[in-house]
């Protein structure tokens, strides 16, 4: 689950992380009075969204008057906002936060993952603050610093030292460094966080250290212990990729016209990549687990033909754990309640394969039993004429 910016940031101050003072709006006028609320004589006015990249895409404006801070929130709310990293037609704007303006001397990049190769919580630092990080570490990565902490020891003073110096800090500095990463670890064990970024961690006129931005994703699998799961906005999110969740199915929306669902995520990407080297193009990656039954076969076509640019189906099960017979007749009933008409390819293998062939082929639906993945994908291409 992602966050946005003003919620990240009241976690922040929750944690002793220094932010400066803003306040999230849903109009124009609520963000002028905002805007007076938080005095001075400029403000940032930014767009939350669940996506990178709003400044190169317009969606942070800067005003000097409380008369550009209401066309900069009308501008901005209700529209989409589309950048290098969000769907292809944009997020929709529903909340702006006003911010105070800073005094900027510096900017830091600091940020938080789960190391799966350590399998640690790693932080990531940078001198190359308010770029993209992944461009700083395939251009210029000796510039990224990385201190895994141990789960059992738990962040250490001489690790906030070494990143300290590492970004060229004061004594004073290195102090504030202490207390925001102490803060940052709390935060992301007490939230079950997966990942944590502070872009750009500023160092202000003054010589302050302060949170500009932040970004934050929650681990989906702690959600049911977290309150902050009500912080949840659907609206940032793809709808059929939402659905799918509350079937426990792992869907992800492509680009292409022939639509897959499998049992096991690497049989998926098989499959999606067989598609591609038969000369289609896949419409989503769909794993509905290892346990698919009837109900949630027929709640994943339901997804699938939701989707206007499907035009096939390829279903490709393996009956390892579940018979090839009952996943058969899962699929026969899911065709029959959802109504499915566009072609359906399914390649079924495993514990009694034979049974669950002739349930097909006695089905009396429009449905192509196919002998192996190479055959599916060839046969399920040529139902909607070849490359597209």
């Amino acid at each position: 689950m992602n966050l946005h910016e003003y919620q990240a940031k009241a976690l922040f101050q929750d944690y002793g992380i220094p932010i400066l003072p803003g306040k999230p709006a849903h109009s124009p006028d609520e963000a002028v009075e905002n805007a007076k609320a938080l005095g001075g004589n400029a403000w940032l006015v930014k767009a939350q969204v669940h996506a990178g990249g709003r400044g190169k895409a317009g969606g942070v404006k800067f005003s000097k008057s409380l008369d550009d801070v209401e066309t900069a929130a009308r501008d901005l709310l209700g529209t989409q906002l589309i950048t290098k990293q969000s769907a292809p037609d944009g997020q929709p704007i529903n909340v702006v936060l006003i911010d105070c303006a800073a005094d900027i001397a510096h900017e830091l990049y600091l940020g938080a993952v789960v190391d799966r190769a350590s399998r640690q919580v790693a932080f990531m630092a940078s001198l190359a603050g308010g770029m993209d990080i992944e461009e700083v570490a395939a251009t210029t990565p000796e510039k990224i610093v990385t201190i895994s902490i141990n789960p059992v020891l738990g962040l250490q003073d001489y690790q906030c030292r070494l990143m300290g110096f590492a970004l060229e800090l004061d004594p004073d500095q290195r102090k504030q460094l202490g207390v925001i990463l102490h803060g940052l670890y709390r935060l992301f064990i007490d939230k079950d966080l997966s990942l944590v970024e502070i872009n750009p961690l500023a160092i202000l006129s003054d010589g302050s250290l302060a949170a500009l931005d932040g970004k934050i994703n929650v681990d989906d699998n702690a959600l049911y212990r977290q309150s902050i799961a009500e912080w949840r906005d659907p609206s940032q999110e793809d709808e059929k990729e939402r659905k799918a969740q509350e079937f426990d199915l792992n869907y992800v929306t492509l680009d292409g016209n022939i639509a897959c669902m499998v049992n096991g995520a690497g049989l998926a990407m098989a499959t999606m990549d067989i598609i591609k080297l038969s000369g289609g193009e896949p419409a989503n990656f769909l794993d509905v687990g290892g346990g698919a039954t009837a109900e949630r076969v027929a709640e994943a076509l339901k997804i699938i033909i939701s989707d206007p640019k499907v035009e096939a189906i390829l279903v490709n099960i393996f009956g390892g754990i579940v018979r090839c017979d009952l996943i058969a007749e899962g699929i026969i009933e899911a065709v029959q309640e959802v109504g499915v008409n566009v072609p359906v390819v399914v390649r079924l293998e495993g514990t009694k394969v034979d049974e669950g062939k002739s349930l097909l082929a006695s089905s009396g639906l429009a449905i192509t039993s196919a002998e192996n993945l190479a055959d599916a994908a060839t046969k399920v291409v040529a139902s909607v004429g070849g490359k597209k």
